[in-house]
């Protein structure tokens, strides 16, 4: 009885593949060796190998050029797209590993993030940060979250939590605001428009703080720090400024601190992530560098 092999079990080597669709879209053996890093020679016999394991021809010789065979082109056409398609699953995976999707709050995130967005580019080039700007506390499973940035007492849950830093409270307005209104003790602010936020430290614990004999006057209540911050830098009134989403308008001198009396925030800045989730490379530079600017900022 014999042995009998179906073509149709052979497997030609994938780099005799590869070597054989580089070499028809390249136009020459000599092209594609110098793209795969091979001799010319290399190029010949990996294609002489495929063409044995195949039983089919897929150059032809006509004087000194080489010429694709009909089978030849059928072939490279499809391994041209099966390769096409592998290399873009390839790319897509390490994209994939490389996004990071973040999570703060609006006020962080336009007052305190976006000035630094050049300087995360910077220091992490490969990494596709995206940011989601929410009030509410985000579900990591069902919104497709990464990591948050978050502002509280101490965040709850199966969360891995990394503490970057605490903060203070004060007024703040901008220096013509300050100079029409005479803003130079904490009395004085019994002729200005107090903006009033959302935030544990008011403006009431801030008179109680600065022993000021008089009750904060009435004024409109903003819900988002970052409206609130606006306000006072276009000389609407006198905030209650947080000092981390505050440092650079006082830097700017777009604002200024007319008092020196603080309150300790009650609440603190927590980077926290699912403790069940992968952890990736891309993630871990994220909460370093957040650590690294919440130092700085010390």
């Amino acid at each position: 009885m014999g042995f009998r092999m179906s073509l149709t079990h052979i497997r030609p080597p994938l780099r005799s593949l590869q070597v054989f669709e580089a070499a028809v879209r390249c136009g020459s053996f000599t092209a594609a060796g110098e793209e795969l890093g091979i001799t010319q020679s290399g190029v010949s016999r990996q294609v002489s190998d495929l063409e044995g394991i195949l039983g089919v021809a897929l150059f032809v010789r006509r004087g000194a050029r080489l010429h694709v065979t009909p089978a030849g082109e059928r072939l490279a056409a499809q391994l041209a797209d099966a390769f096409s398609r592998t290399w873009s699953a390839v790319a897509d995976v390490k994209r994939s590993d490389q996004v990071v999707t973040l999570s703060m709050l609006p006020s962080v995130a336009t007052r305190w993030f976006a000035p630094r967005l050049g300087s995360f580019l910077k220091a992490n080039p490969d990494i596709d940060l995206r940011i989601t700007a929410s009030r509410h506390l985000v579900d990591f499973v069902s919104e497709g979250v990464d990591a948050a940035l978050r502002y509280s007492p101490s965040p709850s849950g199966n969360l891995t939590m990394v503490k970057l830093g605490n903060e203070t409270v004060q007024p703040v307005c901008s220096p013509r605001y300050a100079k029409e209104h005479g803003l130079k003790v904490p009395d004085d602010l019994n002729r200005a428009t107090l903006l009033h936020g959302d935030i544990p430290e008011d403006w009431l614990s801030w008179f109680e703080a600065a022993d000021c004999g008089i009750k904060p006057p009435m004024g409109p209540r903003l819900g988002d720090d970052g409206a609130i911050l606006q306000a006072a830098s276009e000389h609407q009134g006198v905030a209650l400024g947080r000092s981390l989403l505050v440092a650079d308008d006082i830097a700017a001198e777009r604002l200024i601190a007319p008092f020196s009396v603080s309150l300790d925030a009650s609440h603190s800045y927590w980077f926290v992530r699912p403790k069940n989730h992968e952890t990736t490379t891309a993630l871990l530079a994220v909460e370093e560098w957040l650590m690294d600017q919440f130092r700085a900022s010390d």
